[in-house]
């Protein structure tokens, strides 16, 4: 994958939505385009021009953000393998917070943190 190790996407989990974007895209000069997640909700892409450029999302119930109901910013970075890399998050003093799972027409995903507590979204890219 020729995108490994890099950042691959940002997106921000917050309990409102219209109050973030308004702040952003006011702030960047984003428009914000909405979409239909199914059963998430509402996906907001940030948009600048017609080059989607970061996303925000509600918290779900799988995330570690659900419970605690705060905004926060989330980087995500390319692997080759997103299981292989979970699996080796535990014997690197890591936690992983949301377990791999599939993101429709994005990838596979997994929320980990570094021994210290910084979180971070792994991401296999569908090819």
């Amino acid at each position: 994958m020729r995108s490994r190790g890099r950042i691959y996407w940002h997106d921000v989990t917050t309990p409102d939505q219209e109050r973030s974007g308004a702040f952003f895209s006011q702030l960047l000069g984003w428009s914000l385009k909405r979409v239909d997640a199914g059963q998430f909700g509402t996906y907001t892409l940030f948009q600048d021009g017609d080059q989607d450029v970061a996303g925000m999302m509600d918290p779900t119930t799988d995330s570690p953000l659900s419970q605690a109901n705060e905004s926060r910013w989330h980087i995500y970075i390319a692997v080759d393998d997103v299981d292989r890399c979970a699996e080796m998050v535990s014997a690197l003093g890591g936690e992983v917070l949301v377990a791999p799972h599939d993101i429709r027409e994005v990838g596979r995903a997994s929320m980990v943190a570094d021994p210290l507590g910084a979180e971070v979204v792994l991401i296999t890219p569908r090819e």
